[in-house]
């Protein structure tokens, strides 16, 4: 059996859905904290008392992984992800995407959901996730920084 799973068209995929309900949120200006960015820490082993200045993009995708009830990676790590779940054959809505850091040491990434399917020779993809901007937004990010895309393990 490959290790790459293969998925139809109809997979849902509720954790996106609680992911688009919570477009807009962003951080507090100055040394307040949005109490709901902390509560996305808090499903990460950092905890619901860490500054919103953090980064905080795979603290939102291991939140909205356990709205569905779904185990994440419980790191605020982005590149955690890369070890998570499955990998796809083929990107689709609502899939787990990790980017390299243009910017920084080899550990440094990002994390978000993919909101759209990019075409073969598309430079960019948007992606649903937090600390895009300091926000829950959709973003463009280029496709010369993905380094996988991922779904929950089968149940």
């Amino acid at each position: 059996m490959s290790n790459q799973m293969q998925l139809s068209e109809g997979d849902y995929q509720e954790w996106y859905a609680v992911a688009v309900k919570e477009l807009g949120v962003h951080e507090q200006p100055g040394a307040d904290n949005n109490k709901r960015v902390q509560e996305y820490f808090a499903a990460t082993s950092l905890g619901p008392h860490t500054p919103d200045s953090v980064p905080w993009c795979s603290a939102f995708v291991n939140w909205c992984f356990n709205q569905c009830e779904i185990v994440g990676t419980d790191s605020a790590a982005a590149r955690s992800w890369l070890a998570w779940g499955v990998p796809l054959l083929r990107p689709r809505v609502g899939c787990v995407i990790i980017f390299s850091r243009p910017l920084g040491g080899p550990a440094s990434g990002h994390v978000g959901f993919l909101a759209r399917v990019p075409t073969a020779t598309a430079a960019n993809v948007d992606v649903l996730g937090g600390n895009q901007g300091d926000r829950v937004c959709v973003a463009p990010y280029p496709t010369s920084r993905i380094l996988g895309w991922r779904w929950p393990e089968p149940k």
